[in-house]
């Protein structure tokens, strides 16, 4: 149990500085603040997926997360890499 525990501490971790970091990116991509940015990230599709730990998303990296962000953002939908 505290394994399970301890991987979910990890995870959520990884999240955090995955998204601070992402955040960063929408800002300069969008020319928008903060609080708008991680807006946009939170109600997009790629979060939603990036939060379920089983996607193992999270295993790409800053940059390659966010041309998917864009991709969304432009399409209205996201072609995930087979193995991520």
């Amino acid at each position: 149990m505290a394994d399970n525990t301890n991987e979910k501490i990890q995870f959520r971790a990884i999240l955090q500085i995955t998204a601070a970091s992402l955040v960063e990116m929408i800002k300069k991509s969008e020319n928008t603040d903060e609080k708008d940015a991680m807006k946009n990230l939170r109600e997009s599709k790629l979060y939603k997926t990036l939060e379920n730990e089983e996607t193992k998303l999270w295993r790409l990296s800053v940059p390659e997360l966010f041309s998917l962000y864009i991709e969304e953002k432009k399409t209205d939908g996201i072609a995930f890499p087979e193995e991520t």
